[in-house]
């Protein structure tokens, strides 16, 4: 399913893709991950998000198809990658 492929700024961590990303403060932070959620529910996938004043964690892993990396969690980092691209 594609476990081999690379999205810029995503680590492969135990089945599970991660990016961490800083902001300038807890505010910006919070604005991210309420894009990050819609992005979520627009494409029927949710990742863990941890955030920790102006850092926020992502992790992505399909929990129904084994705690893999899927299609889905490509996509989805892909979307997220748009999303920080843009907002710059």
């Amino acid at each position: 399913m594609g476990l081999d492929r690379v999205v810029l700024g995503w680590t492969n961590e135990a089945n599970t893709l991660v990016r961490t990303e800083r902001f300038e403060d807890f505010n910006e932070a919070l604005a991210f991950i309420v894009r990050v959620g819609l992005l979520a529910e627009k494409s029927e996938h949710h990742p863990t998000i941890t955030n920790t004043y102006n850092e926020v964690c992502l992790l992505l892993t399909t929990h129904d198809q084994g705690n893999t990396i899927t299609e889905k969690d490509y996509d989805l980092a892909e979307k997220i990658n748009a999303l920080l691209t843009s907002a710059k």
